[in-house]
């Protein structure tokens, strides 16, 4: 069985540097055999968690929450993935609101009767886009790294690349930046980035196949 990737953009802007460095990182993912799927949470309704704690112990299946959205439609997505990717661009030093919205919805993997716990051993990837090469990059990486740790995910970070936290890649040239007109999708000329992203899919790879193996 293929292992899955499921990729999560978290931009409100389409085809723009987010959603191309995520669509690049799916690129690798499928050349090495990988089931590839994105979601795009511009494209749902994904209401704030509310705590009313319906999730604790009034779950069925095919109805993990609530509130009336399309969460339930991502939550199983994620479930048969082996490799989550949490994708943001950077907004005010840190993941975006509609990212941050989401993960908070992810309390359904903690404490339901049913979905708790089925996010467990999961490889989780961040990615990130940000304007300056600094800017608020780990902050945004950070925020999907928690997300990882809080429902007993296994983080894939490696240390040999511009950060060890997540993939990670900037929309001005060289991150200096400098606004240039000719400059559309910058994370097409970011080297660095691009070769983060492939140093990161394949520590996400090899947890995945140190977790299939243990199995």
């Amino acid at each position: 069985m293929a292992t899955k990737i499921l990729g999560i953009s978290g931009t409100p802007i389409k085809k723009g540097n987010m959603d191309t460095f995520l669509a690049t990182i799916m690129a690798m993912a499928s050349e090495k055999g990988l089931e590839t799927e994105t979601i795009h949470l511009s494209e749902m309704e994904i209401k704030n968690c509310v705590h009313c704690n319906f999730c604790l112990a009034k779950q069925k299946e095919g109805k993990y929450r609530a509130l009336k959205d399309d969460a339930q439609v991502v939550f199983e997505k994620m479930e048969p993935a082996d490799i989550i990717v949490l994708a943001s661009p950077v907004y005010f030093m840190r993941t975006s609101g509609m990212m941050a919205t989401f993960i908070d919805r992810l309390r359904v993997f903690i404490f339901g009767n049913i979905a708790g716990g089925k996010l467990r051993n999961k490889i989780g990837m961040s990615a990130g886009v940000s304007w300056l090469r600094h800017g608020g990059m780990e902050t945004t990486h950070l925020s999907h790294l928690y997300a990882f740790y809080t429902l007993d995910m296994i983080p894939a970070t490696i240390h040999s690349c511009i950060s060890p936290m997540g993939a990670s890649a900037v929309s001005s040239r060289h991150g200096e930046a400098a606004f240039d007109p000719a400059v559309r999708i910058g994370v097409n000329e970011d080297q660095a980035g691009l070769q983060s992203a492939k140093a990161h899919l394949s520590r996400a790879l090899e947890l995945a196949a140190l977790i299939n193996t243990d199995q």
